[in-house]
């Protein structure tokens, strides 16, 4: 192995890039590295998508601290992780038809990082049409939980998949804008966008 590390150390530049994007990717399709990792630049900032053979297990905002991000997956799921920017094209293509007006199906998804009573709220919100907010009582009780909405609060703010599990649709009771990951701004963005392309 340290052999064909050398060899990757002293090839150019250009081709050291292009070996080390080939052996990530090659690592996640033979399942030698079951995560995978990458970049990708959007309207509301550059994310970090982290991919599985399963689909989408997480997005974070340029914000988020992606180091316990990683480790919470090292420790979840493993610790055999790349970076391969080629392993988040469908999510890439995903994010341009959302931001771009024309919003798909949600690409696949690896829920392995959410919780069972965060899966019931986060199916609630995946429900809420484009263009409409719930309140996070609404959301409590389509979860099956009415008393529960500070859990549910608590639920959507460690959304693992914002944006495409979108929790920026859920409001305080009187219709004001709080708690979210990547920041109010965002929030406020991603529902203007949505009333846009909604219409």
């Amino acid at each position: 192995m340290s052999k064909i590390a050398d060899r990757i150390r002293n090839l150019p530049s250009d081709d050291h890039t292009g070996a080390l994007e080939r052996f990530a990717r090659r690592a996640v399709e033979d399942g030698s590295a079951r995560v995978a990792y990458g970049e990708v630049e959007s309207p509301i900032g550059d994310l970090t998508a982290v991919v599985t053979s399963r689909g989408l297990l997480a997005l974070a905002f340029e914000t988020d601290d992606l180091d316990r991000i990683m480790e919470s997956v090292a420790t979840k799921l493993s610790p055999l992780i790349v970076r391969t920017p080629s392993a988040v094209g469908r999510v890439r293509s995903w994010l341009d038809s959302y931001f771009e007006g024309h919003p798909q199906p949600a690409p696949g998804l690896d829920r392995s990082l959410i919780t069972p009573f965060q899966e019931r709220v986060l199916t609630a919100t995946a429900a809420i049409p484009l263009g409409e907010v719930r309140t996070y009582g609404q959301v409590a009780s389509l979860a099956g939980n009415p008393k529960a909405a500070r859990a549910t609060g608590r639920a959507l703010g460690a959304n693992p998949i914002p944006v495409v599990l979108p929790c920026h649709r859920v409001v305080a009771a009187d219709g004001s804008l709080h708690g979210y990951a990547g920041g109010l701004d965002r929030k406020r963005l991603l529902l203007d966008h949505e009333r846009t392309i909604s219409v």
